[in-house]
């Protein structure tokens, strides 16, 4: 593989970190994040070995919805810094080998927006036509409504409008009219400017809802919305060579496969992987990895370019929504079974650590599979360290608490009164005083130095991103195994699933003398048979990755 082919394509190697600059670290004492917070912290991602970070909105907003309601495409919240302050960011980004991508929320806008108060005020406004607009909602209108707790309907009465208005989100969150080709443009000189700034691409908010035309009167001739993504990417790979579009897709596998565009790839660049995820959990919860290797052996293959995203964690709540509703009660018993642990009857409001009752073990075997299963990881700040979620916050937002730098005042995050911080600081036995940066790095047993090696070991394996992946039979049911080869390189990965060791006899490597398989986490090195055969132990919770060395290899271990 030439070095050129991972560069131009150089998110299907990536490390990618998402992180809330509001919650990161906060430098001037407001108790809000900011963005030369992320900057003055540029280095502790760095040294992770994160090669691209994802920011979660930055845009002015009312915040009524973390930042994801948005009144300015185009700006940098006050609060969090400015242009200057995110362009500093940027570069110092740069400097350590660390693309940017920024979050792409143009499903909808605030109903602070311009446009939006423009748009009410008269039928002849030139941004009435922006969003989508009926007499009298659709009989329908309690169909699909994604946020069940807060919203009884999909339309919203606008008194000053004196129309209904179609919302997927919440009521002050009004959706754009994707069918307008004035919108479409719009987006495309959002992320031009973006692009111009400096940002490698964008990690696309509600792909599905975005590309919906059904709120249309008129559907009939409208242009097929993935033409219109396409064109999305056409315009991004025009504008900035070398960018990405990582679209947020939870759907059914042929469906999301839609999403990347046809062979070549020419709508979306990545799509997360929904549906591995939540058969992952369920495996967890049942001390069995076959659910994982269902999901991955109907998981449609990607373009030769495009990328699956897997994540153990995200910003929102972990939706279970594609389990059926025996399996969802299944991981709901095993690690939510209170109900403020669950939100809106398909997902969990909780981090990792908790769920496994702080398991280190388990939570090294699991990020361990993160980064050896085939696609990109993707973590969310705090999962280095082992963060866990804040239960007395609202919603989703438990899981988005100030990052804990330090055992001091905030966790090292704010020298603000705690009674200000913009969220409140995990407690007990996820608090800063136990969880935190500052310890972890010390501690060579550590999550923290786990993480580092993982990453480091996955950027050493161009297989495990770039290979074809075989999932490999043997005797042991609590035990995943599989193989990825690409050219002449081939890494075997094992995780066992069970609390007790297990013994596995499998397929590494065709016939041949010589051949050796050695350990990548661990010091070690084991023959493999002249059968290509191999016997290994897997300690309970254990993980191993393992190089298949063949004679005159020329790799440095």
């Amino acid at each position: 593989m030439r070095l050129t082919e991972t560069a131009d394509v150089w998110w299907k190697n990536a490390v990618v970190y998402c992180l809330d600059v509001e919650t990161f670290f906060d430098t001037d004492g407001d108790g809000r994040g900011d963005l030369q917070g992320v900057s003055q912290r540029i280095d502790h991602l760095a040294e992770l070995g994160v090669t691209c970070l994802w920011l979660m909105p930055f845009y002015p907003t009312p915040d009524r919805d973390d930042g994801y309601d948005i009144t300015d495409f185009y700006g940098v919240d006050p609060r969090l810094g400015s242009h200057g302050d995110l362009v500093e960011l940027l570069t110092l980004a740069q400097d350590r080998g660390i693309r940017v991508i920024a979050d792409l929320v143009v499903n909808h806008t605030s109903d602070q927006h311009p446009w939006f108060r423009s748009a009410r005020e008269s039928r002849q406004s030139p941004y009435r036509g922006w969003y989508v607009w009926r007499d009298e909602p659709p009989p329908d209108a309690d169909k699909g409504i994604v946020f069940p707790d807060q919203e009884d309907s999909l339309w919203q009465y606008d008194e000053e409008a004196g129309q209904y208005y179609l919302h997927r989100f919440y009521k002050h969150q009004p959706d754009l009219d994707i069918a307008n080709a004035e919108v479409r443009e719009e987006i495309e000189r959002v992320i031009g400017f973006w692009s111009q700034l400096g940002m490698s691409g964008f990690r696309v908010d509600a792909v599905p809802f975005l590309l919906d035309t059904a709120g249309a009167l008129d559907a009939s001739g409208l242009p097929d919305p993935h033409d219109y993504l396409r064109d999305l990417r056409a315009f991004l790979d025009r504008r900035r060579g070398q960018s990405m579009l990582l679209g947020e897709v939870n759907l059914p596998y042929p469906d999301v496969r839609r999403f990347f565009g046809d062979e070549d790839g020419d709508e979306l660049t990545m799509c997360f992987d929904f549906i591995g995820m939540q058969r992952l959990y369920l495996s967890l919860a049942r001390n069995d990895p076959a659910e994982l290797v269902q999901a991955l052996r109907s998981r449609p293959d990607r373009p030769e370019e495009g990328q699956w995203g897997t994540f153990v964690r995200n910003h929102d709540e972990l939706t279970l929504d594609k389990l059926s509703d025996e399996e969802r009660q299944e991981v709901f018993d095993a690690f939510g079974p209170a109900e403020n642990m669950q939100l809106y009857g398909r997902g969990l409001r909780r981090r990792l650590p908790p769920m496994l009752g702080n398991d280190l073990a388990r939570l090294k075997m699991v990020y361990s599979l993160l980064f050896s299963l085939p696609g990109t990881p993707v973590l969310f700040y705090g999962e280095e360290i082992g963060m866990g979620e804040n239960l007395a916050a609202e919603g989703r937002n438990a899981v988005r608490t100030p990052m804990q730098w330090t055992t001091g005042l905030n966790g090292g995050f704010s020298t603000a009164d705690p009674a200000e911080l913009a969220a409140p600081v995990t407690e007990g036995e996820f608090g800063p005083e136990h969880v935190n940066v500052a310890a972890q790095r010390r501690d060579p047993e550590s999550l923290l130095n786990w993480m580092r090696l993982l990453i480091r070991r996955y950027r050493e394996c161009p297989e495990l991103s770039w290979g074809e992946c075989t999932i490999l039979e043997h005797e042991s049911p609590s035990v995943f195994a599989h193989r990825s080869d690409h050219e002449d390189g081939t890494i075997v990965a094992l995780h066992n699933f069970a609390a007790e060791p297990a013994r596995v006899t499998l397929a590494v490597a065709g016939a041949g003398v010589g051949v050796q398989a050695v350990d990548l986490l661990h010091d070690g090195t084991t023959d493999v048979q002249e059968d290509g055969m191999i016997c290994l132990d897997v300690d309970g919770y254990g993980s191993r990755w393992l190089r298949i060395i063949r004679p005159g290899d020329r790799y440095i271990l």
